[in-house]
């Protein structure tokens, strides 16, 4: 949730969304709201089984094609599940994507937090670690300028997250397999964003490089985190209003009012603006069937 709360909480960028498509957010097992820790016996899922769960989730809920947005560890996984079920990806938005294994230096930083979650929880030195992540440094503050409240935001829900939940999870990413030699065949349009100060640039470069270019296209923003759905979510508008439209997907209406978007944001009742109305707050569904009856 706390990679998406700035971009559908923009007006505009939700008027635009919310106009073309029902909303369904999928978080990492155990890292729904109010989620009980996950018993740590149980097996850690690996990239590829979280990939399977989402097939899972489109079929609880009757969907066929579906357009996918993630970030950062949530992009490889929707990736990876595009790789593997073609007929059900529209189209891919990522923002500041994975698609290598993690490098020597990444691999030893999740190490670290790992032991720092299994020794002292979410602590203080961890949610540093991931915040440095996330946002850019303008954002994070220091001792003379506080921090955003986006980055006061996200501190809070990290304190509601269960340890053993943000363990499994990471683990999972951290011996995530290198998916470059596929992306070449992904044939569904891709749109990526990244930040120029995010830690993963780089690697957002790197995809674009190996993606088709006739069905890909790459929007850096200046002065951002890996988070431009939170830092910038302005940023995002106009690329993914020609993205839509390529797909017939976003018609202008004559109720405009805006110098940027043909959808006036006025137009768009406030309730649906609200978590619940997003999906955001859906009764977690088990994707996993129990052999016993």
């Amino acid at each position: 949730m706390s990679c998406f709360q700035g971009l559908f909480f923009c007006p505009e960028a939700a008027s635009l969304l919310l106009h073309n498509f029902c909303i369904y957010h999928i978080s990492p097992p155990g890292h729904e709201l109010g989620a009980a820790a996950i018993c740590a016996e149980d097996p850690v899922p690996s990239a590829e089984d979280l990939a399977d769960q989402i097939i899972e989730v489109l079929n609880y809920f009757g969907l066929g094609a579906v357009m996918c947005m993630g970030v950062t560890a949530g992009a490889y996984i929707l990736t990876l599940f595009a790789m593997k079920y073609r007929e059900r990806v529209l189209g891919l938005i990522l923002v500041s994507p994975l698609c290598k294994a993690p490098s020597w230096t990444e691999w030893f930083y999740n190490k670290v937090m790992a032991n720092l979650i299994y020794f002292y929880g979410m602590c203080g030195l961890l949610k540093e670690c991931l915040l440095q992540r996330y946002f850019s440094k303008e954002v994070r503050g220091n001792v003379e300028v506080a921090e955003s409240e986006i980055v006061q935001a996200c501190r809070k829900l990290l304190d509601e997250r269960k340890r053993t939940n943000v363990l499994r999870f990471l683990e999972a990413i951290n011996q995530r397999p290198d998916i470059s030699d596929g992306l070449k065949r992904l044939k569904c349009r891709t749109l990526i964003f990244v930040g120029d100060s995010s830690p993963f640039h780089s690697e957002a470069l790197y995809m674009t490089s190996k993606l088709d270019r006739r069905y890909s296209a790459l929007v850096e923003v200046q002065a951002c985190g890996s988070m431009v759905t939170e830092e910038q979510p302005h940023a995002m508008l106009i690329p993914m209003e020609y993205f839509f439209m390529g797909y017939g997907l976003y018609r202008p209406t004559q109720f405009s009012d805006s110098p940027r978007s043909p959808l006036s944001p006025s137009c768009i009742s406030p309730e649906l603006l609200s978590p619940e109305s997003m999906g955001l707050k859906l009764k977690p569904i088990k994707t996993r069937v129990s052999l016993q009856v």
